[in-house]
């Protein structure tokens, strides 16, 4: 199936999702090196803005996949079922962190809370980037010529 949100005949959505993911899992670096130094405030503060990064990217990421997601006209009905999986697990993921950087911009003192968001958030991506290679490398949805 080619993908109408392409450049190139490259589709755009995995392109892009690469970035949300990266700064997400950075963020949660961050968080685990504040909890263990000094400098911990330092460190927060870097996952606050890579985690605000990871948003932003994630919700450019969604607009290509949600396209796919609404031009998909697949014959085999898992493949839907996945697809919409894994878009529920990733808004369920920008729900999460939109708490997380809402808690942190409010200055939540204790940091238990934020980590533990964060923590789940990554779990959560990596269910759903599962899903996303399953749907392209076992159904091949977005390969061209594998309709």
């Amino acid at each position: 199936m080619r993908s109408p949100a392409s450049i190139a005949n490259h589709p755009i959505h995995p392109m892009i999702v690469v970035f949300p993911i990266a700064l997400w899992i950075f963020s949660l670096v961050c968080d685990l090196i504040a909890l263990n130094v000094s400098t911990s405030a330092v460190w927060f503060t870097v996952a606050f803005y890579t985690m605000a990064g990871g948003l932003i990217g994630a919700l450019v990421a969604a607009v290509p996949g949600l396209i796919d997601l609404l031009y998909y006209q697949g014959g085999l009905p898992p493949v839907k079922k996945i697809a919409l999986t894994h878009m529920a697990i990733n808004l369920t993921a920008v729900a999460l962190y939109t708490v997380n950087i809402w808690l942190r911009a409010s200055g939540q003192e204790n940091m238990t809370l934020p980590v533990l968001l964060s923590v789940v958030g990554v779990c959560l991506i990596a269910v759903s980037g599962w899903l996303g290679g399953q749907m392209v490398h076992v159904y091949g949805v977005g390969v061209e010529g594998r309709e």
